[in-house]
């Protein structure tokens, strides 16, 4: 009798957990990772913060890791279908893979908007070791660097660009850089930030065409700007990798939608991390998260779940970003509708700031403040009602009023019987 076999598509972190919670869950059928890039899987996080991208490319564990617990790695190999009828995972070139279970870890793409002139070299997205490479190869040489659209990815290269005296130009659509996950108080002090370290920051505006000679020479916006550009990075969203989902029949809506456990609506397929469409347990809210720990914590949950361990991810969304030698951390989901308070004395160089949701901390973000965010994820934990004005006081301790708000409340006092 042939062993059970599990098959997972994409050697992301949300792949990797889920291939080692399925062994630490007890599960001793055979799990193969099948990855389309030629490399050990790798953190995807370092990319876009380290100057030197050999530097950056971190495996996620070591190959004699995957040897010890007795899971396949197939790498440099795209998969072209899935063979749903006889259980087979297609693998470009003609291979095949027999597969119980599939779990689709497969990611995201960066979005291209189309623009005239985006064929010319030295025009750049930013989500793999080979982007990572070009981009850095291209700086080394020489500025000046432009960043279409002003998101985590983008920003994150222009402080390195900076950290290398390159001239930085960021262009976003929007009033302000990270507007949509921050909101404009937050947004506004990370783009102080970057402007006092030298980036020009145009707002408001896109990017009409690209021009050069083979390679970009400059970036034409809407309102007739032309900028000087030797390199160009574009980071204006991304799309989910869910083409082999929906091949199968299985229902994409803005990802790969799963339930609770990461299961699809189709019988032998499974998703986790960025390209899963879930309903969180702390927002309530169909969505994609895309956050290397998030996807870490879902794809291990999926992973057990897959093999009869069912398992929730009910860990509050975290992210980091680093730029100029500091730490952005966040815990939470923000929504529009949140009242926004900063502690008072925040600069562009360190500051906190709470989201509040019907009076409850629904989510916290700061910029060099590592205990203060620590303290207040314990603090959001509780799902407490908090004042503002409490959290904005620098003479609170966050420590001790997470700590008091996560002490249960006392049992009220049992009275004696009275005797007669």
């Amino acid at each position: 009798m042939s062993r059970t076999h599990h098959v997972i598509v994409g050697g992301s972190i949300a792949g990797v957990s889920a291939a080692m919670a399925m062994r630490q869950s007890g599960f001793d059928g055979a799990v193969t990772v099948v990855d389309a890039e030629p490399l050990l899987p790798y953190e995807k996080p370092p990319l876009s913060k380290e100057a030197d991208p050999e530097q950056a490319v971190r495996p996620i564990l070591p190959e004699e890791h995957y040897r010890e617990h007795g899971i396949d790695l197939v790498i440099g190999l795209r998969v072209h279908r899935l063979d749903d009828e006889h259980r087979r995972v297609v693998l470009a070139g003609g291979g095949e893979l027999a597969a119980d279970r599939v779990l689709l870890t497969t990611g995201v793409s960066a979005r291209r908007l189309g623009t005239p002139g985006e064929e010319l070299d030295h025009i750049h997205t930013l989500r793999t070791a080979a982007d990572a490479r070009r981009i850095f190869a291209g700086l080394h040489r020489g500025g000046p660097l432009v960043v279409v659209g002003g998101g985590f990815i983008g920003l994150e290269a222009a402080a390195v660009a900076r950290t290398m005296d390159i001239d930085v130009t960021i262009v976003e659509a929007m009033e302000l850089p990270l507007l949509g996950p921050l909101g404009p108080a937050v947004a506004g002090l990370m783009t102080r930030l970057h402007q006092g370290n030298g980036v020009r920051v145009i707002s408001g505006q896109t990017v009409e065409r690209y021009a050069g000679h083979g390679v970009v020479e400059e970036v034409v916006l809407t309102d007739g700007q032309r900028l000087p550009a030797a390199t160009v990075v574009v980071g204006v969203g991304v799309v989910p990798n869910d083409q082999l989902a929906a091949a199968t029949g299985a229902t994409v809506h803005g990802g790969v939608v799963v339930d609770e456990y990461g299961r699809t609506d189709h019988p032998w397929l499974w998703a986790a991390g960025d390209v899963a469409s879930q309903i969180h347990s702390r927002t309530g809210v169909r969505e994609r998260i895309e956050h290397w720990d998030v996807a870490m914590r879902h794809g291990a949950a999926v992973g057990a779940s897959m093999v009869g361990q069912p398992t929730i991810n009910d860990a509050a969304p975290y992210f980091w970003s680093d730029q100029y030698g500091k730490s952005l951390q966040m815990f939470g989901r923000v929504r529009g509708t949140d009242h926004v308070v900063v502690r008072e004395g925040a600069a562009p160089e360190r500051f906190v700031a709470f989201w509040l949701r019907e009076g409850r901390l629904a989510a916290v973000a700061g910029l060099d403040e590592p205990k203060a965010v620590r303290s207040a994820k314990t603090i959001l934990d509780t799902n407490a009602v908090v004042a503002p004005e409490v959290l904005t006081d620098p003479s609170t301790d966050l420590r001790a009023l997470a700590r008091r708000l996560a002490r249960p409340a006392a049992a009220p006092a049992q009275s004696l019987p009275v005797k007669t």
